[in-house]
């Protein structure tokens, strides 16, 4: 299993691969839209990754501007958004985004922040609120803040993969004042050896000989939702 950083640098096919088959009852856009009404909304994304949050939000918003800090993975999403005239895609920190203040109405990041709490574990806090600080940035007054994270991949109902994860979400909900809700994303796999060999791929070990013995299809996933206004 490669770590998340070789994903993200060499391997955004096979992510696109496995995030393609994620929500496939289509549960987070109604969700996000509950939220915040998208219609006409200029939206700006921190971590578009392959562009599956763009894919879901440029149908229903005036325009939506998309970062990554992987060139890699944004080429992916180049392909799949073509022809989605109001998508730009630009390799951007998310800590530092190249837009002027108060250019959008709705800054959403998904599956991005939370990475900080592996990749800078003695700072992830300070890391996070640089780019809560940037997303602040960006928005016009009024302006909605989302954040979609993981709940847990193979549980029916929600629980913090990690303990770090546990500690990113509770300081959300207390010390920043986010709200927080969430929904199942569930994978649907083509066939067990599919499920298999994407769950491996990006899960690890563990949780790919459970779906290989089982030989799954559907793979419950719960995803965490949280919001607050500027």
């Amino acid at each position: 299993m490669p770590t998340f950083r070789e994903i993200y640098t060499h391997h955004a096919d096979l992510y696109e691969r496995l995030v393609a088959r994620e929500d496939y009852e289509g549960r987070l856009l109604p969700a996000i839209a509950a939220i915040c009404p998208l219609h006409g909304r200029e939206v700006v994304e921190f971590g578009a990754g392959t562009g599956r949050v763009t894919a879901l939000l440029a149908p229903h918003v005036h325009a939506i501007c998309a970062f990554d800090a992987s060139h890699h993975m944004l080429s992916v999403a180049a392909q799949r958004l073509r022809g989605m005239v109001n998508v730009w895609l630009a390799v951007a920190d998310n800590r530092a985004l190249p837009l002027p203040p108060a250019a959008a109405d709705v800054a959403v990041e998904g599956w991005s922040f939370g990475h900080a709490t592996d990749w800078h574990p003695d700072r992830w806090q300070a890391h996070i609120e640089e780019a809560l600080a940037e997303m602040r940035r960006v928005l016009r007054p009024g302006g909605m803040m989302i954040l979609i994270e993981t709940l847990g991949t193979g549980c029916e109902s929600p629980q913090p993969p990690s303990e770090r994860l546990a500690a990113l979400y509770a300081w959300l909900e207390g010390a920043l004042g986010f709200s927080h809700t969430w929904v199942r994303t569930d994978y649907r796999f083509a066939s067990p050896q599919e499920a298999e060999e994407l769950v491996r791929f990006f899960f690890g070990d563990d949780l790919a000989d459970r779906v290989a013995r089982q030989r799954l299809t559907l793979l419950p996933e719960c995803t965490g939702i949280w919001w607050r206004a500027v």
